[in-house]
């Protein structure tokens, strides 16, 4: 999701569909979207089929390429969701591993 300076919601960019095991994030996309509409914030998420919300390495390192990545231009990533098929949700932002 992408959001401006006055936090209202300028769109949404689906950018991956995964498998069974996994899904591409690509960085450059997700930055190139938000500098395309200008954007100052961004809050990404992905979803865990298994209803497991604990984010993997995989998760922690993404987020971390994510916001350096947002830090380079004047971006911010607000939060990263993960959300679970059983209705419940975890935001790194609110665990402060963001």
């Amino acid at each position: 999701m992408y959001i401006n300076r006055s936090s209202r919601l300028l769109g949404i960019y689906s950018l991956s569909v995964g498998g069974i095991t996994g899904s591409v994030a690509d960085v450059r996309l997700i930055v190139g979207v938000a500098l395309k509409i200008v954007a100052s914030g961004i809050i990404i998420s992905h979803n865990h089929p298994s209803c497991n919300l604990t984010p993997s390495k995989n998760d922690l390192e993404i987020t971390g390429k994510i916001k350096e990545a947002c830090s380079m231009f004047d971006l911010k990533l607000l939060d990263h969701i993960i959300i679970s098929p059983q209705e419940k949700y975890l935001s790194l932002a609110d665990e402060g591993l963001l």
